[in-house]
């Protein structure tokens, strides 16, 4: 699987494993893995639909990102996708890829697959930039998430919440929901 940048800013991607151990491949996402992963998120009770997996795939054929599907025995388990550039909050402008709508579907968990789609989207972003951001939800939900990104090295902005694009309003209320976030980076290199 190659990705590189072109004068335009696009990733341009060709459908093959970007690694593999036998039991876990890294490949780029099908069609397919779109209606998985939903179904699979629907029965652990997450509020998912297989949309927002083919707005992903679209954004892909269009270069700009690149999504990952982690495909465990034969079977797609998680997924992670980078972007290359930022479109709001405070890492806008900053030439900085994103990584966007990660996760693993609970029965493969606690295997390494997180660890992994994550190592692999980070490479990818190290061929753009030395620094990679991404957002993390504040809810219970993400608890794990949250404890990953900081043992991997992500830092907050300093910025503090924001909710649907916009910095919180301190003694504001807001749902704490999905959209409540946390903007973290980390810097690849150096």
């Amino acid at each position: 699987m190659t990705d590189r940048g072109n004068d335009m800013g696009t990733v341009s991607s060709e459908k093959t494993a970007y690694c593999g151990d036998g039991e876990l491949v890294i490949r780029a996402m099908e069609e397919a893995d779109a209606q998985v992963f939903t179904d699979g998120e629907l029965a652990q009770g997450w509020h998912t639909d297989v949309s927002k997996f083919l707005e992903k795939l679209k954004d892909r054929d269009e270069g700009r990102c690149v999504s990952l599907t982690a495909e465990f025995r034969g079977h797609p388990a998680g997924y992670i996708h980078v972007y290359l550039k930022v479109r709001e909050g405070p890492f806008a402008g900053k030439g900085w890829p994103v990584i966007v709508d990660f996760g693993v579907l609970e029965k493969y968990r606690r295997m390494g697959i997180g660890t992994r789609l994550m190592d692999e989207a980070e490479r990818i972003a190290s061929r753009y930039a030395d620094t990679v951001c991404l957002s993390v939800g504040l809810h219970e939900g993400y608890g794990s998430a949250q404890r990953m990104y900081v043992r991997r090295g992500y830092v907050p902005d300093g910025t503090g919440a924001w909710y649907r694009g916009e910095s919180c309003t301190p003694y504001s209320d807001y749902p704490v929901d999905d959209d409540l976030v946390l903007h973290l980076y980390k810097k690849l290199h150096g």
